[in-house]
């Protein structure tokens, strides 16, 4: 049944529509705070109440109007901007002549709905008359601009409402970066930067300081939302962290703030972003009062960081150090004056004034003539020596947006009429052709300002940085320490002055806001695991790796040829290390080698000293003499594995070591054969020495020493030894070393050595105990013996010696078997020709005296 009553009511609505085609008015009439009739219509549309009496509706009859509470002295100087505009105008002779322009003022109470309502009021106009009309309800737009509104909400709101009708819309400090979308907002103008720049300014700020830890605090509209996203976008690039970002708006129950308050305190960040409206900001500061919360660091935006208002309010110094951008400042002549005369406007019909007058002076005006009251208000009070927040001009850059933002619409008015003495007005203007001319203006204000619109709708985007420090006459002083342009590049800003900054408890250190330390070079970071990516260990980098750069997210391993300092934060390059003639090492080696060569030529000088001694004759001469030769090359060879490596050092030290050794060994075997071919004959009269004589043993010498000439050239021409860098062995040294080339070609030569040695060894054991008064064989053995244990034991000792060390053993082994031989083989000799003569004899030789012990 309610379903076919709720029917038959439309059904009745409708016919009764049908009958009476009449174009009525919707709800009561609203009648503007200020308004002045012209030629041209402006509209202008402000919060001269910053809220409203809630009423609880019954919906049992009509709701009455809002009851506008709580006045803002600071949106009647943006009105009050906006009338100085207009008079200006209109008193100009170049600017519109013959043209006047008129104005309707509303108060929105800072209620959106409220501020979509006066916005249609006044494009329709207030009449409340009915008219029978046959065709369409349509009628002539009745303002050609809105100024306004302050807030970005409202803004967004009336942008919405009125962008099909292409009326502009001029917002003096709508800066929410929404708004520069021209598909959702096509008639939205602004004469301030939009908060795009604003907040990318604001990131760059925090980097600036090195905090990479903060809080964030904003307006819940489109203001501070869409202001925040464009922050936490751009502080995400630049590696900051947000360790909260709460929001609030100023009709929020107490009990959200108190949360807000808690959260900040239990914060470990020392910075709070402060993305907020001056209302906004005003009922925070008031909340924070009483829990004297001071030490923070705040950054703020351009809506509160400049407003003396605030400041005062202030009282315990929670803001003191506050940094934060604000638009640049201006000044427009005469403004100051006009707003301090507002006698001219007081009228006993104008409640609004009456309003703001009675605040003004604390003062009430009379109702009646009977009526007896204190501190009544006359209407003529001075306001020039007053100091409230009516008579503060700190926003001056404000009411020069406002100022600008009409003056944009004159121009565009003054394009569109054609003046030029005077104005072809014909009352037939179109909102949209205003519109258009309104994008395309630019022309320069009285004071110097340039103003022209991007294809958004936005101003050029400068900002001074702003920092509150203490001052002398008054609470704060606004002191200018940068300026940030967002044409320039990312390097450039924000540029800083040659000024001091004061930080929160009026310190004069940059206040420190990190989750952790920054990282050192020479560390990277580890990320903390659960936390953000601002929370971090550091770690020092491994051997071998460097990092030259604070917070580095990785080490960067060193080049091979480089390797880390103990900070490591360089690679520094490695230390080549050969075995030199410096070295202490190299110094001893090269000493034993020459004092090694010096005793050889000394043996050698004895043995043809005494050449035609029996002993020296008997013991085959030409092969000893030979045999010195070639001991005396064994030191010397020596000498060319100590020194850097080349590629010539490298061939010549291992095909010079082979070679020298055997044709030593070569000369030992000839003796050792000589030896035992004189005394193995078994048969009487019978000679092997005709088999084995001189020529034989200069053959059986050369034979055995081609065959290692042969081996290396194969090897050098094969594969030959060549130099490198070994950067294996240290870590933080290169071994200069040669590397065999073939292996197969060095171990044959040391092979090939090993086998002379050994087959010496044979025959010399063999003939060990041949009867002689001086058997060589037996000091053969003995010096072969020495021999093969230092190669034996070169081998183990060489493979497992790291860098230069190596190359030592092998020259050590060269030593050792060289002096093993020499002192074996010769000394005995030496000592009998030079300490007992007597047995230098023939008969001795031959065994016919006794031999005497030596």
């Amino acid at each position: 049944m309610p379903s076919c009553a709720l029917l038959q009511l439309l059904l009745l609505v409708s016919s009764s529509q049908s009958e009476d085609k009449t174009c009525r008015r919707r709800g009561d009439p609203e009648i503007p705070q200020l308004s002045k009739e012209g030629d041209v219509m402006l509209g202008g549309i402000f919060s001269f109440h910053s809220s409203w009496m809630n009423k609880q509706n019954p919906y049992t009859e009509k709701p009455l109007p809002l009851e506008c509470i709580s006045l803002n002295f600071r949106e009647f100087q943006f009105a009050q901007a906006m009338l100085f505009a207009i008079e200006e105008i209109n008193n100009s002779t170049e600017l519109l002549p013959g043209v006047s322009l008129g104005y309707h003022i509303y108060d929105s109470c800072g209620s959106i709905a409220r501020s979509v309502k006066v916005a249609l009021d006044l494009t329709n106009g207030n009449d409340n008359v009915s008219s029978i009309s046959e065709g369409p309800c349509t009628r002539p737009v009745q303002v050609q601009a809105l100024m306004g509104e302050t807030s970005s909400s409202p803004s967004t709101a009336i942008a919405t409402v009125i962008g099909p009708f292409h009326i502009p819309l001029i917002s003096h400090f709508a800066t929410c970066a929404c708004l520069s979308d021209e598909s959702k907002y096509p008639s939205f103008l602004r004469t301030v930067p939009s908060d795009y720049y604003q907040s990318r300014a604001l990131a760059h700020l925090v980097k600036h300081f090195g905090w990479t830890w903060v809080g964030a605090v904003r307006t819940n509209d489109d203001y501070g939302n869409n202001g925040m996203a464009t922050f936490t976008e751009t502080a995400q690039q630049l590696g900051i962290c947000l360790e909260y970002s709460v929001s609030f708006f100023r009709t929020d129950p107490k009990e959200k703030i108190q949360k807000i308050i808690d959260i900040i305190k239990a914060s470990t960040s020392n910075v709070i972003i402060a993305f907020l409206s001056h209302m906004d900001m005003d009922v925070l500061i008031r909340e924070l009062s009483p829990h004297n919360l001071t030490g923070y660091q705040w950054v703020g935006s351009e809506s509160w960081i400049f407003d003396s208002q605030i400041a005062a309010m202030d009282k315990n110094h929670i803001l003191d150090g506050a940094i934060g951008l604000s638009i640049s400042k201006s000044q427009v002549s005469g403004l100051r004056e006009f707003m301090l005369d507002v006698r001219p406007l007081k009228s006993s019909n104008n409640g609004l004034f009456r309003e703001f007058w009675e605040a003004l002076f604390s003062c009430k005006f009379k109702q009646s003539q009977s009526e007896k009251i204190q501190g009544e208000c006359t209407g003529h009070e001075d306001l020039t020596g007053v100091e409230n927040g009516f008579t503060d001009m700190s926003l001056m850059p404000i009411f020069n947006n406002v100022y600008k933002g009409v003056y944009a619409v004159a121009h565009a008015l003054h394009n569109i009429l054609g003046c030029n003495k005077t104005c072809i007005y014909q009352n037939k203007l179109d909102p949209y052709l205003v519109l258009q001319h309104i994008k395309m203006i630019h022309f320069q204000t009285r004071d110097g300002d340039v103003v022209y619109f991007n294809k958004h709708g936005d101003p050029a985007a400068k900002y001074e940085i702003i920092n509150w420090q203490p001052g002398e006459k008054t609470s704060v002083n606004f002191v200018t320490v940068g300026l940030y342009d967002a044409s320039l590049t990312e390097d450039k800003q924000p540029k800083f002055l040659n000024k001091s900054l004061i930080w929160a408890g009026k310190s004069e250190m940059v206040p420190v806001s990190v989750c952790s330390e920054q990282c050192p070079p020479g560390t990277q970071k580890l990320l903390q695991k659960g936390k953000p990516v601002c929370c971090h260990d550091c770690i020092r980098c491994a051997e071998g790796e460097m990092s030259n750069i604070t917070d580095s997210i990785t080490c960067v391993r060193c080049p091979p040829e480089s390797w880390s300092n103990e900070r490591r934060d360089a690679c520094i390059k490695k230390e080549a290390e050969f075995l030199s003639y410096k070295d202490i090492m190299g110094i001893l080696l090269t000493t034993v080698s020459l004092f090694g060569t010096s005793l050889t030529a000394a043996v050698a000088f004895i043995f043809f000293r005494y050449r035609k001694t029996p002993l020296v004759r008997a013991n085959n001469s030409e092969l000893s003499f030979l045999l010195l030769l070639s001991l005396t090359l064994c030191f010397l060879c020596s000498l060319t594995f100590i020194g850097q490596p080349s590629e010539w050092s490298c061939m010549l030290r291992h095909t010079a070591f082979g070679i020298t050794f055997v044709l030593c060994l070569s000369c030992v075997l000839g003796k050792t054969m000589v030896v035992l071919m004189a005394f193995k004959a078994t048969l009487p009269g019978e000679n092997l020495m005709k088999w084995f004589g001189p020529t034989q043993q200069r053959l059986s010498v050369l034979g055995f020493t081609l065959i290692q000439i042969v081996i290396c050239i194969l090897w050098l021409t094969l594969s030959p030894p060549f130099p490198i860098k070994n950067f294996k062995e240290y870590k933080d040294k290169i071994i200069l070393e040669c590397a065999l080339g073939s292996a197969v070609g060095f171990w044959s030569v040391l092979g090939y050595i090993g086998f002379l040695a050994m087959l010496c060894f044979v025959f010399a054991f063999l003939a060990r105990k041949l009867p002689d008064n001086f058997n060589e064989a037996k000091f053969i053995t003995f010096s072969m013996l020495i021999f093969c244990t230092v190669w034996i034991t070169f081998i183990p000792a060489y493979v497992s010696s790291p860098g230069k060390y190596s190359v030592a053993v092998e020259i050590f082994a060269i030593l050792a078997s060289s002096f093993g031989l020499l002192i074996c083989i010769f000394i005995p000799k030496c000592y009998i020709m030079l300490l007992r003569p007597e047995n230098n004899t023939k008969k001795n030789m031959m065994g016919k005296m006794p031999q005497r012990p030596f």
